[in-house]
């Protein structure tokens, strides 16, 4: 599928990146603004939101209400996806995570914002003339269930000693970096590619004795040298915050997963606004995206929330997974 950003697409990408400069800001402020600390509600995840979680998701949607451009959003901080009157016929769908990481917020610890461009299906789209408020949410529910392979952008936002917006639009991925001097974005890292194989493995292991037995038996041959060949163990890393450890594998290569367990058996990420975005850049830069038995951008989502196990990073490491998952 050839993806090109046509002046349309370039607006709705500039509105998210306006967003997340926003964000940014906040962000930095938050221990002196009293934006840190719980908002006292609860998403429809069932997690308590932050009071960053909720200023974020307003922020997020104000730019893209206001691009002209956007026919349909959905956020993970909202119950369901929402069709954007004021545009009527916005031409994209664009799902996002507004600040993942949160619960780092109060120890300073980077989060980010994740999202993804979808073209809307014209068939889908509500006609605010005629359908009543259930005809619309159904076609809001179809346009934003769309596998990953039919993302058009996606990227991902990181705050932390630096706020950097890495983005693909299906040519490659590219960072850019913000100056606060001039308060623009400005490209940082070019084409990035991800390692082929890399001695890092971010998972949290405190649900180690939950996992399938396959999994503990990957995890125990990294602590052996897994497949390299030097034999030496690998390195853990664990930030807590999915755009962080992204980043990091992005450019040092390694392996990220948050699998499923025995409380939680497809684990806790999204497909929509966290997996598949973050799939489509893995893929991008020659890494991969699994749910350790499966390509992520291939499944179609069944469900607006719909949780998945998730593991990504250089391209061997996580064959190098799937060969435990696979087997069992």
């Amino acid at each position: 599928m050839e993806r090109k950003i046509d002046g349309e697409l370039a607006v709705v990408l500039s509105s998210v990146s306006i967003a997340c400069k926003r964000i940014a800001s906040l962000v930095q402020k938050a221990g002196i603004s009293g934006m840190t600390g719980a908002a006292g509600a609860v998403n429809v995840q069932g997690e308590d939101q932050k009071k960053l979680d909720v200023v974020s998701n307003e922020i997020f949607c104000e730019v893209l209400r206001t691009s002209g451009r956007t026919g349909v959003i959905a956020s993970e901080e909202e119950d369901t996806p929402v069709a954007v009157e004021e545009t009527y016929n916005g031409n994209y769908v664009v799902v996002f995570d507004p600040l993942d990481g949160s619960s780092n917020i109060d120890a300073a610890v980077s989060t980010g914002s994740i999202f993804g461009v979808y073209s809307s299906d014209q068939s889908c789209v509500p006609d605010w003339g005629a359908d009543d408020e259930g005809v619309v949410q159904e076609k809001c529910i179809t346009n934003v269930c769309q596998p990953g392979n039919n993302l058009l952008a996606a990227g991902y936002c990181m705050y932390s000693s630096s706020c950097i917006l890495m983005l693909t639009v299906g040519h490659g991925v590219y960072g850019f970096t913000l100056d606060p001097s001039i308060g623009e974005f400005v490209l940082s890292h070019e084409d990035v590619k991800i390692p082929e194989k890399g001695k890092i493995y971010s998972f949290n292991e405190g649900n180690y004795v939950n996992w399938e037995p396959g999994l503990k038996e990957y995890m125990d041959a990294l602590k052996k040298g897994g497949h390299t060949e030097d034999g030496k163990p690998y390195s853990a890393r664990y930030i807590g915050s999915l755009v962080g450890d992204f980043h990091r594998t992005m450019l040092y290569g390694g392996i990220y997963g948050y699998p499923g367990d025995a409380k939680n058996a497809n684990g806790k990420l999204r497909l929509l606004y966290e997996c598949a975005p973050m799939s489509f850049i893995a893929e991008q830069a020659g890494g991969m995206g699994s749910t350790g038995r499966g390509r992520v951008l291939d499944i179609r989502p069944e469900e607006v929330h719909q949780r998945v196990p998730f593991y990504t990073g250089s391209r061997e490491e996580v064959q190098y997974l799937e060969s435990f998952l696979q087997e069992a």
